[in-house]
């Protein structure tokens, strides 16, 4: 069976808004990274495919050309925060098609101070659609991502009984293994009692340390066919077993954990692991979207890891870290590592190629063989992708 072959990788260390360098320089030297990591030529490259929401158009091209201006088609992707997983998504059915053998996938976010707001108030919203969905449930005002993921974690509270100690063991848990990643925005420890007693930014439960930072970054990889690998000699490349994407049905309006995902979830993930041949008990290490630690309690459930209601109990085992069944977000997740919107995405794969081949140093998940990605975009889109070597 062919499979998109992940030849190389490469990305920036994340960092706050106002610390970075520009787009396409920190996107260039992700590209840079991920040829030499893939031990091709720049010119054996024939697409592109560049992730990011903040910009202009043709971003991407303004940051390919640091690299090579080849002539190639780069078509630049905006599919909120689930971007960089689309653009990969894109880039595997060029190479399965037969039409190209080697791509290039790059995301990259210059972002600002804050919470998200949208830029575009003369106009009607994508996000109006889900506006009922509050209403009803009582949620509080706020900007969408905060109101979205904070509904979806009270709702949560509510149907299953249990209090926000389990959204701050989660962030504790995350900033627990960013310490270990020389990528990651934080890389301080935290605990329960900070988590809980920090600044509350929704919802009267929901604080700072349980949402991810406005962050800077760029991650890329170079994606080819298997013809290609083998023609180049590609030793560690990593295959992507099976990958899918879902949008909302009318289901995702039905209460606040399905309004930020949880169906699109649950079909993506059924779809991907069909075409692995894989089960969620198959894998060994896991990034999540995780842009609240509501969202990573959410999608245990939506993606199989452990049952629905049991989230608790399956945080409380230590089976979302090291020695557990899981080690999930080794890189500290979007939480800590950070959230450069257009290359989360691409930071996630990254991250998970050096996993499975075996060089993600000290927090390096021992003898890792499956691995899965979900990413998440409201309004919607979800890409849900199992890799292996």
């Amino acid at each position: 069976m062919s499979h998109g072959i992940i030849a190389g990788v490469g990305m920036t260390k994340f960092c706050k808004p106002g610390t970075h360098e520009p787009y396409r320089v920190m996107a260039a030297h992700a590209i840079k990274h991920a040829i030499l990591d893939a031990q091709i030529d720049a010119s054996d490259i024939q697409q592109g495919f560049a992730s990011y929401i903040y910009g202009d158009s043709t971003c991407g091209q303004h940051a390919f050309y640091d690299v090579i201006q080849s002539g190639i088609p780069i078509v630049n992707v905006n599919n909120n925060c689930s971007s960089g997983s689309s653009a990969i998504f894109l880039a595997r059915q060029a190479i399965l098609s037969g039409e190209v053998d080697c791509v290039v996938v790059f995301g990259f976010e210059e972002m600002q101070p804050g919470a998200l707001v949208s830029h575009w108030n003369d106009r009607e919203s994508p996000f109006d659609r889900t506006l009922p969905v509050y209403e009803k449930f009582a949620a509080p005002d706020g900007p969408i991502a905060l109101r979205a993921f904070g509904a979806a974690g009270r709702h949560y509270m509510n149907k299953y009984g249990v209090d926000a100690s389990l959204f701050a063991k989660v962030a504790v848990k995350s900033r627990g293994h960013a310490i270990h990643n020389p990528y990651s925005l934080f890389q301080k420890p935290l605990t329960e009692a900070q988590v809980l007693a920090d600044k509350v930014i929704f919802d009267g439960y929901l604080t700072r340390t349980m949402a991810c930072p406005p962050t800077c970054g760029a991650a890329a990889i170079i994606l080819c066919s298997d013809t290609f690998a083998r023609k180049k000699g590609v030793k560690q490349g990593v295959k992507i077993l099976g990958q899918a994407m879902a949008t909302d049905t009318l289901t995702s309006w039905q209460d606040p954990i399905h309004a930020v995902g949880a169906d699109m979830t649950k079909r993506a993930a059924k779809k991907a692991f069909q075409l692995a041949s894989v089960g969620p008990e198959d894998v060994d290490v896991v990034e999540l979207h995780d842009c609240f630690t509501t969202n990573e309690v959410i999608n245990y459930e939506a993606l199989g890891l452990c049952q629905e209601g049991q989230a608790l109990e399956f945080v409380l085992r230590g089976d979302n870290t090291y020695g557990g069944k899981y080690v999930i977000g080794p890189s500290g997740g979007l939480m800590s590592k950070g959230h450069p919107i257009g290359a989360t995405g691409l930071a996630q794969c990254t991250e998970l190629c050096w996993h499975l081949r075996g060089v993600a140093g000290a927090r390096q998940v021992n003898n890792a063989r499956i691995a899965l990605q979900h990413n998440v975009g409201l309004g919607g889109a979800v890409v849900v992708t199992v890799y292996g070597m």
